[in-house]
Parts: C-alpha cells; sequence; structure tokens
C-alpha cells in the first residue's frame, strides 16, 4: 500500500507539472504568433515534424493548441507524409506506358497520310495485318504528336504534295523554256514546248519554234492528243503556268480528248517541279556546253540529249537506274 501511495504522488505530480508546462507554451505560442505579422513559411521537413506530432495528439487537442496551421491542414500534412513513403514515381525512368518504336510510328504516319479516308481503326486493322498490334488510342495519340487531324478533316484537306502522288500514273507537265541560237541574222530566241510524264518520267519534246502563237499551239495540242501516237493519250491531267502561250483553242483541244488541264497558281515554279528540274538538267547538261548554229542544230542537240536522258542517264528520282535500259522509242520531235 505505501508503494501504492508513492507512486499515485509522482505519477500525480509529473502530471501536473507536464500540464503546467503545456499550458505555458501554449500560452507562449499564442502571444509569438500574435506578434507575427503574415504567414509562417515552414520546410518540408518542419511540416513533416508538425504533422507527426499532430497525428498523435488528435483533431480535439489541437483544436485548442494549434497556432502555426489550422487542424485540418495539419492532418492533411500528415495525409501527404504517409502516401508520400508508398510513391514510387521517383524511381521511374519514364512516364506512363513505353512509345512505340519510330519504324512503328512512321508506317502509322504513312498510312493516314497516304489514306485521308482511313480512321484510327482502319489504320489498327491494317497495322494487325503486318503483325503490328496497337490500340486505336495509341494511333491517335501518334497522329496527334505529328499534328495530323482526323479523318474528317483529313479528308478534306488534302495537299499538293498528296495530289501528286495519287495521280502521278495520269498526270504529266509541260512547259516552256527558251535556247539562244546564232543565225545568219543574228542571236534568235527560239521558244521549246515539251512534256513530262510524271511516273515514268518520259519527255516529249512536242516543238520548237519561234513564234508560239495560237495557231501553232492548236497544231501541237492535236499532235499529243492523237488517237494512235498521241503523248497524251491515258492521261487525265496536265500541268501548266499561266503562260498566255496556252490558250483557250489548246486547253477546248486537249479536254475535248479527255485530258482535263490544270493551271497553278501565278509565280509557283515549285507546284511543277518536275518540269521545271528537266529544265535545268536539258540546259547544264547539254545547251550550255554548246554553241547553237541555227534551228537545225538546235533540233539535233535535242533530240542527242533527250536518248541520253531516256536511255544513258542513271535518275536518283527513280533508285538511281535507267529510265529505258532496252532504248523504247521516245517521241521526237
Amino acid at each position: 500500500m505505501v508503494w501504492a501511495r508513492m507512486l499515485a504522488y509522482i505519477t500525480g505530480t509529473v502530471d501536473q507539472e507536464l500540464l503546467l508546462s503545456n499550458e505555458y507554451l501554449a500560452a507562449e505560442n499564442r502571444i509569438l504568433r500574435a506578434q507575427i505579422k503574415g504567414r509562417l513559411l515552414l520546410s518540408d521537413a518542419e511540416k513533416a515534424t508538425l504533422a507527426e506530432i499532430a497525428h498523435r495528439l488528435g483533431r480535439k487537442a489541437l483544436e485548442e493548441l494549434a497556432a502555426v496551421a489550422k487542424p485540418d491542414t495539419l492532418l492533411a500534412w500528415y495525409r501527404k507524409l504517409i502516401a508520400s513513403k508508398f510513391d514510387g514515381s521517383k524511381f521511374r525512368k519514364s512516364w506512363g506506358r513505353p512509345r512505340v518504336d519510330e519504324e512503328t510510328e512512321r508506317l502509322v504516319v504513312r498510312m493516314a497520310k497516304e489514306n485521308p479516308g482511313w480512321g484510327y481503326d482502319r489504320i489498327v486493322g491494317a497495322m494487325a495485318n503486318l503483325g503490328l498490334r496497337l490500340s486505336d488510342q495509341t494511333v491517335g495519340n501518334i497522329l496527334r504528336r505529328q499534328d495530323i487531324p482526323p479523318a474528317p478533316k483529313r479528308k478534306q484537306a488534302t495537299c499538293w504534295k498528296d495530289f501528286i502522288r495519287a495521280h502521278m500514273a495520269v498526270l504529266v507537265a509541260t512547259d516552256f523554256f527558251t535556247v539562244e541560237v546564232l543565225t545568219l541574222r543574228g542571236l534568235l530566241t527560239y521558244y521549246v514546248l515539251f512534256f513530262i510524264h510524271l511516273e515514268s518520267r518520259r519527255i516529249c519534246l512536242a516543238g520548237v519554234t519561234r513564234r508560239p502563237d495560237q495557231e501553232w499551239m492548236e497544231q501541237m495540242g492535236r499532235n499529243v492528243t492523237m488517237e494512235d501516237a498521241g503523248f497524251l493519250i491515258h492521261r487525265r491531267y496536265l500541268l501548266h503556268d499561266r503562260d498566255r502561250k496556252y490558250c483557250s483553242s489548246f486547253r477546248q483541244l486537249l479536254e475535248a480528248a479527255s485530258v482535263k488541264t490544270l493551271a497553278l497558281p501565278p509565280r509557283s515554279p515549285n507546284l511543277n517541279a518536275y518540269a521545271e528540274r528537266w529544265v535545268r538538267s536539258v540546259k547544264e547538261e547539254c545547251l550550255a556546253k554548246l554553241i547553237l548554229l541555227g534551228e537545225g542544230s538546235l533540233r539535233r542537240a535535242l533530240r542527242h540529249y533527250e536518248a541520253h536522258y531516256h536511255e544513258e542517264r542513271n535518275h536518283q528520282g527513280k533508285g538511281n537506274l535507267l529510265l529505258f535500259p532496252y532504248g523504247q522509242k521516245s517521241q521526237t520531235l
């Protein structure tokens, strides 16, 4: 009984001292908090310390003691402290699922560009035919990264490059270039009219003249639309610039032969790039290296270069191969 009384006395004394200490500290905190103007800025370590103690005290005690922050804030700090112990994101090497490889992404982009009407599901099916399993969400993410719109918008906005690629087999381009020829009457300018089939790169040198007037153009139109040997047979479109030489009667002759003429916007040689590139080739590789004496000399040089271009010259745009290695006949002047 003596030991029990002594233990009760000691415990009561300690409890009394703790109560007095807590009361003093609470009063001191209130006084100090009243002296501080504005908001206290605590570090993460200080927040963690207060949050851990606040959790053990409980909400009821915090409502009487907490001065630095509200009880809800202190308990929220504690929940965040616990959650951080189970957060493994800092050990991850990347966020989310791994991206598809570059080759697969390239195939998806190619399918979308070459098939404007294909939606996500159609592309997924086409990729499955190649042994590549993707979801429609993955296809959508790839196209968004490449700034490619969905199928309805993509179908309505066909760019010129896609149009050319889709119709190369039935597309022909035409243009003029000039050549200065030395004659007995001095230096004269000759106009050369040519056509180029975009898919095969076959060239047709239609004619050479000093005056490409309406009558001459009409004759050229009849020549290239002849039923048996016309260069534009089985072609659907003819690209040309807005030169006045392409008169309305010339265009009517071609459209009567089911060849639709497409006039390009003004000052846009890049839209007729195949024809422009051939002009550069014939001038740099042939005409710039010769002194032409008379119209016959010009015709002969063009005829030989045309044969060289078709049968002997390698073409980088066609896999660095010869266009017609077996010497098929080309249409000459």
